[in-house]
């Protein structure tokens, strides 16, 4: 089969589930099944299967097939598509600042007002994926490099809109209220007057770490994909396995010390 056509395949199969597991029809019952957790759970497996089958379907064709655009050979474009993938990197490690009070948290049910980076995107890892894969699809010497990039910047900006039609048929009138008052697109809701920049509430230490992991990707990069794109998928899978932890462990805390609080 077509290098191309391979990866664009399993592209989609990674979409399609991610999105589709996400989608209120899909995940109702099953939440009333099995819980919120036992949901997750087989949300986080599924992702992570279909991730790895991406993963390594592209690496194993990453050098095959046609020519990309390549627009890394003109040095102002090179300057342009690395400064967006590098802002991508920092807007995805920054998304953390504060995501414990946003409408997103895991655990969240309240929308509250916008707060720090929410000021300036409502989806700063969204929009870091998109840059980053938009950057490298625009970037990539072969076309196989390009439809999978595109397909990641793709998914990122479906899934944006997805969770946003979802949360507002689960939250009604406070998150209607909320998109009124922010901006998918990175500072529009500032420059429409909807919002304002708080330079108090933007974070310091997560966009220097974001850097910090840029640079690193940077000097890796011929060698993100060596051993089947083992690299890429363990740190995706592992990193969102920590988190998934953290925050089952942080419920079942708040779950014991709830008696305690009571008496």
């Amino acid at each position: 089969m077509e290098p191309a056509l391979r990866v664009a395949l399993v592209s989609l199969l990674f979409a399609a589930t991610h999105v589709g597991f996400a989608s209120l029809r899909v995940r109702r019952p099953l939440v009333a099944r099995w819980g919120r957790w036992g949901f997750t759970w087989l949300f986080a497996a599924v992702a992570s299967v279909c991730w790895a089958l991406a993963v390594s379907t592209y690496a194993a064709v990453q050098h095959d097939g046609p020519p990309g655009l390549a627009l890394g050979r003109f040095e102002a474009a090179r300057w342009l598509l690395v400064g967006a993938s590098v802002l991508g990197v920092v807007l995805m490690t920054s998304a953390f600042a504060g995501y414990d009070r946003s409408p997103y948290a895991f655990a969240g049910e309240d929308v509250g007002e916008p707060y720090g980076l929410g000021r300036v995107t409502r989806h700063p890892f969204f929009v870091g994926v998109v840059l980053l894969g938009g950057a490298h699809a625009l970037l990539a010497t072969r076309l196989v490099g390009a439809v999978a990039m595109g397909g990641l910047a793709l998914v990122a900006g479906v899934g944006a809109w997805h969770q946003d039609r979802k949360l507002l048929a689960l939250r009604g009138a406070p998150y209607e209220e909320y998109l009124a008052a922010t901006s998918a697109v990175p500072f529009a809701a500032i420059l429409a007057g909807r919002q304002r920049l708080v330079w108090s509430e933007v974070p310091v230490v997560l966009p220097l770490v974001g850097l910090a992991l840029a640079s690193g990707l940077r000097a890796v990069h011929a060698g993100l994909f060596a051993r089947g794109g083992a690299y890429v998928i363990g740190a995706v899978v592992g990193g969102a396995l920590v988190i998934l932890v953290g925050e089952w462990r942080r419920e079942q805390r708040a779950a014991l010390a709830t008696p305690h609080a009571t008496t």
